[in-house]
């Protein structure tokens, strides 16, 4: 009589040839790590803001000082930056929110092994927990972002379109491509801690070339590099949602919404998989 508790050992071999187990495997294992990754976001809240003397205050801060220097620019004549739909400091301000929750959630999953080192050579636990959690942190710090934005635009008297409702579903594109370059990068910098600064630096340079803080330029030369430009694509497009209400560039959004999907699950498949080294290697 078979025994339904009965286990049959598969070669680890063989079982990295198997996808469709493998991916039966990771979203069981999430959604069995529920708990581990409440505590994790926990712990990571805690820390954020435990000895800050302006706490949640550096949240929306940073990205203030960063707009009212442009405002300057813009104003004094040094930058030229062109007519908005709506008064700059919004326009601005919701478009560097956006492309914080890019940039922020990218670096802090980039982060998250190296900085959990100690409980990750002491704990026995799935590792991609981190990776999420620390996703979590980040779109907690959006929803202080947003929630000033709105107080922004009550003051400028701006309606947002009605389809803004779909924000949220605009955004799980975002959130997979971010999490999934999050799997690949914090496995590199457990290799190359000098991953961080790269991830830094690119993530700079990439605002600047990208139309968060200005409108997007009508030149042929621009609007090559701008079809490479998957977080450009996909924050723009939320933006647009938010301001119009609907997507200026379609096509654009669709293939960024199936390279974001592809991206994350490559990438989690693969962080799921050299998993076993990570103690090793931190």
């Amino acid at each position: 009589m078979k025994n339904n508790n009965e286990r049959i050992y598969i070669p680890f071999d063989e079982q990295k040839l198997n996808l469709f187990n493998i991916w039966e495997q990771m979203f069981t294992e999430l959604k069995n790590s529920r708990e581990i990754i409440w505590r994790l976001f926990l712990r990571d809240f805690t820390a954020g803001y435990k000895q800050s003397l302006l706490g949640i205050i550096w949240t929306i801060l940073m990205p203030l000082i960063m707009v009212s220097i442009f405002v300057f620019l813009n104003t004094s004549g040094i930058l030229n930056i062109g007519q908005t739909s709506v008064p700059y400091v919004a326009f601005a301000l919701l478009g560097l929110t956006l492309w914080q929750f890019f940039s922020s959630g990218l670096i802090a999953c980039t982060n998250c092994l190296v900085l959990s080192g100690g409980l990750i050579t002491k704990t026995n636990f799935p590792k991609e927990t981190l990776v999420f959690s620390s996703m979590a942190q980040s779109f907690l710090d959006f929803l202080i972002r947003i929630i000033f934005v709105g107080i922004v635009f009550i003051i400028f008297r701006i309606c947002p379109s009605w389809k803004v409702i779909f924000l949220p579903l605009i955004l799980i594109p975002l959130i997979l491509f971010t999490i999934g370059l999050g799997f690949l990068f914090s496995l590199f910098n457990a290799f190359i801690h000098d991953i961080t600064n790269i991830v830094w630096l690119f993530v700079t340079l990439l605002l600047f070339i990208t139309p968060i803080l200005y409108p997007q330029p009508e030149s042929e030369i621009y609007n090559a590099f701008y079809k490479f430009n998957i977080p450009g694509i996909l924050i723009t497009s939320a933006r647009d949602i938010v301001l119009t209400g609907h997507i200026s560039q379609p096509i654009p959004f669709f293939y960024s919404c199936i390279i974001s999907l592809i991206v994350f699950i490559l990438f989690w498949t693969f962080f799921h998989l050299t998993e076993p080294i990570v103690s090793e290697k931190i």
